[in-house]
């Protein structure tokens, strides 16, 4: 059995797809805003996982209003939401995480983010880096660089756990470790490790930070 032993100061959580199960319902929200510009979807899909809605706004419909779009992708992400369902074991983690060792770092909204943890019965975060909280969203690294600076940490500290190839390299730019869930293979060279979901990983915490024992790694 494969083991690996990380530790940090802070953990530095991307939400859908890591956290929260939400492709399908990040999909049939693009399908619907497609429809309704008459826009071929699968460009869309090509890119819109892990970056914020005005990114994909700008280089595939820069001719459409960015503030109106933004603001109506997020009422769909509310109409549309359902019940959200959790990664295997995200609840137990962060319930057993002091609230001061760790934030999200999302591309979605402050406001759908909120929605859609306690839709799947998460904690909310102290620290919570939305999509209108930076200039330049992933694969820039600032969301990550705000969120260690945030915490008074540098980014080596901070442990990073991501699924999508723009967050993954976002949080590589900006200096962190990084752990990717799921997928068929490693996105990155950089990242220490690929599991399946949350139960693959024991914690424990002290004055010094946070220990994480990771067991029965994803080959690359």
């Amino acid at each position: 059995m494969t083991v690996l032993t990380l530790r940090a100061e802070a953990l530095l959580l991307d939400m859908d797809g890591t956290l929260v199960h939400s492709t399908t319902e990040v999909e049939t929200v693009w399908r619907l805003w497609c429809q309704s510009h008459r826009l071929d979807p699968e460009p869309v899909l090509a890119m819109c996982h892990g970056v914020r809605s005005r990114e994909v706004i700008r280089a595939l419909a820069p001719q459409l209003d960015l503030a109106r779009e933004v603001a109506l992708l997020d009422e769909l992400e509310i109409q549309h939401a359902g019940v959200a369902e959790p990664i295997a074991g995200a609840r137990t983690l962060l319930g057993a995480l002091s609230p001061a060792r760790w934030a999200l770092v999302t591309s979605a909204s402050q406001r759908v983010a909120r929605h859609r943890l306690a839709s799947a019965g998460l904690p909310l975060p102290r620290l919570l880096i939305g999509a209108e909280d930076v200039v330049r969203g992933k694969p820039d690294p600032e969301p990550y660089l705000l969120a260690a600076r945030q915490f008074g940490l540098a980014p080596a500290d901070c442990l990073v756990f991501e699924d999508a190839p723009a967050g993954i390299r976002s949080a590589l730019q900006a200096g962190c470790q990084v752990v990717q869930i799921g997928g068929d293979k490693r996105l990155d060279d950089g990242v220490r490790a690929r599991l399946e979901d949350w139960r693959q990983i024991r914690l424990t915490e002290d004055e010094a930070g946070l220990q994480l024992c990771m067991a029965n790694l994803l080959p690359d």
